[in-house]
């Protein structure tokens, strides 16, 4: 499913128009984007907990040439599914 899928599915369940969708969908995105460029954490209850992740430095090798080179520290986006939305899986 892409987004565009997405927003009719939720302007169908919510008897919306897709315009609204599409706007409601966007704000979810922007505010969990903000929230981790902040390294907060956004918990769905059921649903998961997006979070942010650091990996440390570590060393690498370059595929092309085997040359080991230092791969820097960074922050990851994460995600942590919860009980329901596992279960529902299954």
């Amino acid at each position: 499913m892409n987004k565009t899928e997405l927003i009719r599915k939720i302007a169908e369940n919510a008897e919306m128009p897709k315009a609204s969708a599409q706007k409601c969908l966007d704000a979810i995105i922007d505010s969990i984007s903000e929230e981790l460029s902040r390294e907060g954490r956004v918990s769905l209850v059921g649903f998961g907990t997006f979070y942010v992740s650091h990996r440390q430095a570590r060393k690498g090798r370059n595929p092309q040439t085997g040359e080991e080179i230092l791969i820097d520290e960074s922050k990851v986006p994460k995600f942590k599914p919860g009980k329901n939305l596992k279960e529902s899986v299954l």
